[in-house]
């Protein structure tokens, strides 16, 4: 006859009972879960479409600016700060409060001036674009010697610069890759300014086509040939507003744009 321990019959249903016990307590928990979203998702949302509509939006968090700079409530912020935590004993002294105060309000008037100028170079562009729209169809004269010959314009214009009295200046008609078309002379006994032309034609005296051409001119200059600066006259067809720091820009007809304060001078047509 075998004996049979009471213990080991009744412990397999404690292990069970334990067992069920752990496996029941995530799904308490994610019970609990689901009526803490069903509870928020009552809270949000009432059921009656009126309330749900004039209830007020959940708060958003506004970002901080991340502006760097002190404004005037940051500086007497900081005074009122350094005030409350001077000593009783050593005050900060009138004088220097007041220096204080007059150095941010310097500060902050330059601030306002700067503003104020950037306004005003504003005006002054658009001002100056204005006037210079009465140049269009005007010739200006230009510091190159690089202009543009065309059927609008078949005759090339400059004025050379002399620093004296030269008898003779030989003038060089080149295209834009730097070949020799055609000489001539000019007087420039008169020294100074002297004006130069040229007809558009080549040595043969047949007519070049439309392009670019630069005047090139020299003379004898305490008797050694020196090469003489050439200006030249160009077409102005439209006028660009540009920024405040360039100022109005004059496009001109084949060359492209100059800035206004470039021009030398103004011709009639």
């Amino acid at each position: 006859m075998s004996l049979i321990n009471p213990l080991s019959q009744t412990q397999p249903s404690g292990a069970q009972a334990q067992t069920s016990t752990q496996s029941s307590a995530p799904s308490k928990q994610a019970s609990a879960v689901e009526s803490a979203a069903t509870r928020s998702t009552e809270q949000t949302s009432t059921g009656n479409p009126f309330l749900d509509a004039i209830r007020l939006p959940d708060e958003k968090t506004i970002p901080e600016s991340n502006n760097q700079e002190l404004s005037q409530e940051d500086f007497f912020s900081l005074l009122s700060q350094q005030l409350s935590m001077q000593d009783p004993f050593k005050p900060v002294d009138n004088d220097q409060m007041i220096a204080q105060m007059a150095a941010f309000s310097t500060v902050d008037g330059i601030s306002n001036l700067n503003d104020e100028i950037v306004n005003l170079n504003a005006v002054m562009t658009s001002s100056q674009a204005l006037q210079a729209s009465g140049l269009v169809g005007q010739k200006v004269l230009i510091p190159s010697d690089t202009g543009h010959l065309s059927e609008e314009d078949p005759v090339l214009k400059g004025v050379v610069s002399t620093p004296e009295a030269i008898e003779t200046i030989v003038v060089r008609i080149e295209d834009e890759k730097g070949q020799l078309i055609t000489t001539f002379n000019i007087d420039g006994s008169q020294g100074g300014n002297v004006d130069v032309s040229w007809d558009g034609l080549d040595k043969n005296g047949e007519p070049m086509p439309s392009g670019i051409y630069s005047i090139k001119a020299s003379g004898r200059v305490d008797g050694q040939s020196e090469d003489l600066a050439v200006s030249t006259y160009a077409h102005v067809t439209s006028v660009s507003l540009g920024t405040a720091s360039t100022g109005s820009i004059l496009n001109l007809r084949g060359i492209g744009g100059i800035k206004l304060g470039d021009v030398l001078a103004v011709s009639e047509v």
